[in-house]
């Protein structure tokens, strides 16, 4: 059994639960869980721990904190668990005109995607540099190069992810530790509102990944040592297109979304 910790933020639910699961199955990690759902996180502490025969710790934290992960990195330290993944998986998601957003929600998603993303590589890379080994994954998204209307708050903390990220590799590389970014598109999730029959078209055809087959091919492609991973086809031949619409096709789509239905009208 590895005697080393795989430490996952949003591990109490998809891509997060994934993470930990294929960590524990295939690589034999220890695993550090964190997420800010205690009882889900609890069950799924347990049954890792009884599945796998590997210890599955829970660890309730609020990632919207600025000290969040100076919070985790001491629990760690005192614990004397030694972190040789960090995923850095935790994150958030509306999709709303910003006007229409709740202020505190957009505090949020920029304390979780960025703040705390950013502190808890200074923290733990700190670390993994020290002693020469380590591995770094962080979720960016497709929409990084996105400048589309209702995320502008999503695409933008996830441009942040990919630069910091990348930029974060270069400075680790020749310390021994690895940092790999991930940029997903369509994950087979409820999230879109698709019939079943749907959801199973689009990941028969490689237009979405199921979270566990996503969460595999994430990992083999960090423990490689790439950079940067884009899985799916339809990712590489689609974004070109999308970052490069015109404004009026743009246009064209908000006029017929609920979501900004009457936002031509506000004007005082």
């Amino acid at each position: 059994m590895n005697s080393k910790y795989a430490l996952v933020t949003g591990a109490s639910s998809g891509i997060g639960k994934c993470y930990a699961q294929i960590l524990a199955r295939d690589y034999h990690y220890n695993l550090l869980l964190v997420s800010n759902q205690q009882k889900e996180l609890q069950d799924v502490a347990e049954y890792l721990s009884t599945e796998y025969k590997i210890k599955a710790i829970p660890h309730y934290c609020d990632l919207a904190r600025t000290d969040a992960a100076k919070q985790l990195y001491d629990w760690c330290r005192e614990a004397e668990y030694e972190v040789d993944v960090l995923i850095n998986n935790a994150g958030m998601f509306f999709w709303k005109t910003l006007i229409d957003v709740d202020p505190k929600k957009i505090e949020c998603m920029l304390l979780v995607h960025m703040h705390t993303l950013a502190m808890m590589c200074r923290y733990f890379g700190e670390a993994m540099c020290r002693r020469g080994s380590g591995y770094i994954l962080n979720m960016s998204s497709l929409t990084y190069k996105m400048t589309f209307p209702g995320i502008q708050c999503y695409n933008s903390t996830k441009a942040f992810v990919y630069s910091f990220s990348k930029s974060l590799w270069y400075e680790f590389k020749p310390l021994g530790v690895k940092v790999c970014t991930l940029t997903p598109g369509a994950i087979d999730t409820p999230l879109y509102g698709l019939n079943d029959k749907a959801r199973r078209l689009l990941v028969r055809f490689g237009i979405s990944f199921t979270p566990m087959r996503f969460a595999a091919i994430a990992l083999k492609r960090m423990f490689k040592g790439r950079k940067t991973a884009m899985p799916g086809w339809i990712n590489h031949i689609a974004l070109p297109i999308i970052i490069h619409l015109p404004d009026w096709a743009i246009f064209f789509a908000m006029k017929r979304l609920p979501q900004y239905e009457g936002i031509y009208n506000r004007r005082s």
